[in-house]
């Protein structure tokens, strides 16, 4: 039997996923008011109103079940609890970058990461050549802008 895969995040995270969870649940009955308000329209087959109530009810279905599944299978971690000198999901990593410039990063689940937040995911190409790595450590990547080089300048748990 196939074990199922746990999606590690941060309780953030966990939370804005259920906020949307909510929203969509709420959003339900409303589009099932849509739906017999356009029926009762009449001719169903040219009645542009109840075919996007319909298509709209399965865009929503689809996504409770998607939000459903993310939330069921989420692992949340705490970065303050972990240590260590290794960067795993959840450390806040700063890097030099080719000038010297000092970046800095979260490395965190796919469905929080937000680059220009400085959060990354562990499954983008950045977030899969940090994990493992230690302070010193020089890493090269190619991400779409490019190849770039880093060294691992500081690991933080936070």
């Amino acid at each position: 039997m196939a074990s199922v895969e746990k999606l590690p995040m941060l309780a953030e995270g966990y939370e804005k996923l259920i906020a949307e969870l909510k929203a969509l649940r709420e959003e339900r009955p409303k589009i099932v008011d849509a739906i017999e308000e356009a029926r009762a329209h009449g001719d169903l087959s040219e009645n542009a109103e109840y075919h996007a109530a319909k298509e709209r009810q399965g865009q929503v279905e689809m996504s409770i079940a998607d939000l459903e599944d993310k939330v069921s299978r989420a692992q949340i971690i705490d970065p303050a609890t972990l240590s260590g000198d290794k960067i795993i999901f959840g450390a806040t990593v700063t890097l030099l970058d080719d000038d010297d410039n000092p970046v800095r990063y979260q490395i965190v689940g796919p469905y929080e990461a937000d680059a220009k937040v400085g959060r990354i995911s562990y499954n983008s190409p950045l977030g899969r050549a940090l994990i493992g790595r230690r302070v010193e450590d020089e890493i090269e990547v190619t991400v779409p802008a490019g190849d770039r080089s880093y060294l691992v300048q500081k690991i933080e748990f936070v």
